[in-house]
């Protein structure tokens, strides 16, 4: 059965994972503040810098309505490009920065940050959320992807030193649900007739089913699945979240996925789709009120 999809209510998450991302960073050695992430070319501490550049913009310019100049792009690929050009280039900066300075500012922000998401309604209606689509979104599914972000570059970090990471249903699912508001863009360019399905499933407590509908020209999307989707893709949670956030080789996933329908169709969750567009998306830190326009963050 097919039914809207549930809001990703995460205001509430912001103060729990700032608290325990505080007590990551606290904890470690300096041996694995170095250690290399599956982000390519960034450390533990790089990640965090990273962090702390996101808590920064976001306040900046979200709170205090500070505007840096425009982004020099002419479409999809050079805004990617051009992102990553600033996201690497403040983390080089920033390496100087001596790391019990780093974790005060990671506090100082991060808590800035969770009190300003309480000043929030989360139901206003406000900018397009650029990996969601091109329509205005409610508050609700931009701070669903700042969540998302902070959830999974924890998790990157907590990999790379082997310490747990946080995979209870309170705070994975709503990563996870956050994701899968990318499918409708991820396949707006598959060649499709007109009532199409692709469903989503994520096997685990955190999981669930979600499917896009190809009506009127559109893909939309809905919780739950239909009994014989065009095409179908299944997979674990953990290699859902790897996959969705650049820390697993798509041929590689696919090989641990369960495809069925359209093998074509649903292949794309991991070859062309996800892989492209929502790895993309999770990973550069994308302004969620502009399509080709953002500042540095």
């Amino acid at each position: 059965m097919l039914r809207k999809p549930q809001p990703v209510l995460v205001v509430e998450l912001f103060p729990e994972i700032l608290e325990e991302l505080l007590s990551l960073l606290a904890g470690l050695t300096p041996d694995e503040w170095d250690r290399p992430t599956s982000c390519p070319g960034w450390s533990v501490k790089d990640v965090a810098l990273h962090l702390l550049g996101i808590e920064i913009g976001n306040l900046s310019r979200r709170r205090d309505g500070h505007t840096a100049r425009d982004v020099p792009a002419q479409n999809w690929t050079e805004l990617v490009a051009v992102l990553k050009d600033w996201n690497e280039s403040w983390v080089e900066s920033a390496r100087r920065m001596s790391t019990p300075l780093l974790i005060d500012l990671l506090r100082l922000t991060g808590r800035q940050w969770c009190a300003y998401v309480r000043t929030l309604d989360e139901f206003a209606l406000g900018g397009a959320v650029s990996w969601a689509g091109p329509q205005p979104a409610p508050a609700w599914l931009d701070l669903a992807r700042e969540y998302s972000e902070r959830w999974h570059h924890q998790q990157h970090m907590r990999d790379a030193v082997g310490r747990p990471g946080l995979k209870q249903s309170r705070y994975m699912a709503p990563a996870l649900a956050a994701f899968a508001w990318a499918l409708p863009r991820a396949f707006e360019a598959a060649p499709v007739e007109e009532g199409s399905t692709v469903t989503l499933t994520i096997h685990g407590d955190s999981g669930g089913r979600w499917t896009i509908v190809y009506e009127g020209r559109t893909w939309q999307l809905f919780s739950g699945a239909p009994e014989q989707p065009t095409a179908e893709a299944e997979l674990n949670e953990d290699i859902a979240w790897r996959l969705f956030t650049r820390g697993l080789d798509p041929l590689q996933a696919q090989a641990q996925m369960k495809l069925t329908g359209d093998l074509n169709l649903a292949g794309q969750v991991a070859k062309n789709g996800l892989d492209h567009r929502l790895r993309h998306l999770v990973w550069e830190d994308f302004s969620p009120r502009r399509t080709l326009r953002a500042e540095a963050r």
